[in-house]
């Protein structure tokens, strides 16, 4: 799946594609667009190889709503994952409050997101982890996350949260919900909420993440962070508005997927 999306004379261009992920356009307006995500079939299976490109041009804004959370289903160690690669132009804004992510029993996921930001440009995304189905322990997961800002890198992190690695004294402990924030692109305020749980880390730059594991998804909660965090997005920054949009702007992610028409 791919979602493309820059700014124009009077509202924004749009460039959606789908393959295992379907994008559906909810709303646009001279500056920015909201963008549902819809899953097309079972995710993940053993095998599936998932992968997601995100473009925001300069000076536009986007915004991606997930309908459902995703469940990697036992497969048997058969491998499967799920990539997301996000490039925001200059002054470019980007919303993604993600749903559950639940590893079941049997399944053995490698989830990365690679983010890159133009000046000015900034994005909130949320990630909630979550090992196992009611009554289960939970399959392998490895998730990677890489950001950069202008070439230089704001964040690396590499969780190991196989079966083995995440019952390491100092890891996850009883938790099997790894709940987390990033705010890259300028350095937020705090929760501002006394009934927040979580812990908060400042980037070496600009940006901070904050972080809640628990025992279940409902009581492992950082939404006052979200909450609180949510307006230093602020809008797009103003820029010159650029040419047309490319009429394939990305690589194909999806093999066979058929390309998505400009919006």
């Amino acid at each position: 799946m791919r979602i493309a999306v820059e700014r124009g004379p009077d509202r924004v261009r749009t460039r959606l594609e789908g393959g295992a992920l379907s994008p559906r356009l909810l709303r646009s307006d001279a500056s920015g667009a909201a963008v549902a995500v819809v899953a097309t079939g079972a995710l993940l299976l053993g095998g599936d190889h998932v992968a997601v490109e995100v473009e925001v041009g300069d000076g536009a804004s986007l915004e991606i709503v997930e309908t459902a959370g995703t469940v990697a289903y036992d497969a048997g160690g058969e491998p499967s994952s799920w990539s997301v690669r996000v490039r925001l132009g200059a002054g470019a804004r980007l919303t993604w409050e993600g749903l559950p992510f639940v590893v079941a029993d049997g399944a053995d996921v490698l989830r990365t997101t690679d983010v890159e930001l133009g000046d000015g440009a900034r994005a909130l995304l949320r990630e909630v982890l979550v090992l196992g189905r009611t009554g289960e322990t939970g399959g392998a997961l490895r998730a990677r996350t890489s950001v950069r800002q202008a070439g230089a890198e704001l964040l690396v992190e590499d969780l190991d949260l196989g079966p083995t690695a995440r019952t390491a004294p100092g890891v996850l402990g009883r938790a099997r919900v790894v709940d987390t924030v990033l705010a890259l692109g300028w350095r937020p305020g705090p929760a501002g909420d006394p009934s927040a749980r979580g812990t908060r880390f400042d980037l070496d730059g600009a940006g901070a993440l904050a972080r809640l594991l628990g025992t279940a998804a409902h009581s492992a909660s950082l939404s006052p962070w979200w909450r609180a965090w949510s307006p230093g997005m602020g809008p797009a920054e103003r820029l010159p508005v650029a040419g047309p949009l490319e009429a394939a702007p990305l690589a194909a992610v999806t093999a066979g997927a058929p390309l998505g028409a400009a919006v």
